[in-house]
């Protein structure tokens, strides 16, 4: 064995012996393990819907793909880090146990998407609007029998025989149903459709700024409000009609 003792041969010492590590401040070991931010790499926030996240997605891989970039390196490695990151944040189940394994966070709720909020509160002004002119209908019974003969004459002008015929009912009471709504029913429809507007604002629908989207929301609530009348109307000469 040589004289030097700095020098070590025997391999069973060398394995025994303590070795003293610097700890470096920059080591990802050191302290916690790297956070791969997922919501990052996709340049999405972590409330992100599923469609502003696929949106994200697909103009990443339209950006980076290696097609588009033949002479970098990077540019396959990119595309593995958004696929991936894309795997895990597109699937609602990984996305949770992302968020809570990353930021600790309890289980998250599920993303709202703005569309199917929209159509849930146009469901809801069409119920309103069916309701209050069926209820105004049904007190004036003189009224569904005049209109029932009105739709008798033309269903069998139309198709030769007596039925109730849908499109000609539903014709009918688009002509009519400005007859029925009152100034006061008017505006109390006018305050149902900026409240459910403002809501739709909240719920992200649309940017406040966006005075082309606020309007096309408005839009479409208020048709949903009218169209629940004309099913209001339909709904109450029905229930009166007889096949002749």
């Amino acid at each position: 064995m040589p004289n030097n003792p700095k020098v070590v041969t025997n391999h069973a010492v060398l394995f025994t012996q303590p070795v003293k590590v610097k700890r470096s401040k920059l080591s990802c070991y050191s302290r916690r393990m790297v956070r791969i931010d997922y919501y990052r790499i996709l340049g999405v926030s972590r409330e992100a819907s599923d469609e502003e996240i696929k949106k994200a997605y697909r103009k990443l891989v339209f950006e980076h793909h290696p097609d588009r970039h033949p002479n970098s390196p990077q540019a396959e490695e990119k595309i593995r880090e958004i696929n991936h990151a894309y795997e895990v944040i597109s699937d609602a189940e990984k996305r949770r146990s992302y968020d809570r394994l990353s930021w600790g966070d309890e289980p998250r709720a599920e993303a709202v998407d703005p569309g199917i909020v929209l159509e849930q509160m146009e469901q809801k002004l069409f119920d309103e609007g069916r309701k209050e002119l069926f209820a105004l209908l049904m007190q004036n019974v003189s009224r569904i029998k005049v209109e029932l003969n009105v739709l008798r004459g033309r269903t069998i002008t139309e198709q030769g025989y007596d039925s109730f015929l849908e499109p000609i009912v539903h014709a009918r009471a688009a002509e009519i149903v400005d007859e029925f709504v009152t100034e006061e029913m008017q505006q109390r429809t006018q305050r149902l459709v900026e409240v459910a507007t403002e809501m739709m604002l909240s719920q992200g629908v649309a940017k406040r700024h966006d005075e082309g989207g606020v309007r096309s929301i408005r839009n479409r609530l208020d048709t949903s409000f009218r169209k629940g009348r004309l099913h209001g109307i339909a709904a109450a000469v029905e229930l009166f009609y007889e096949r002749r």
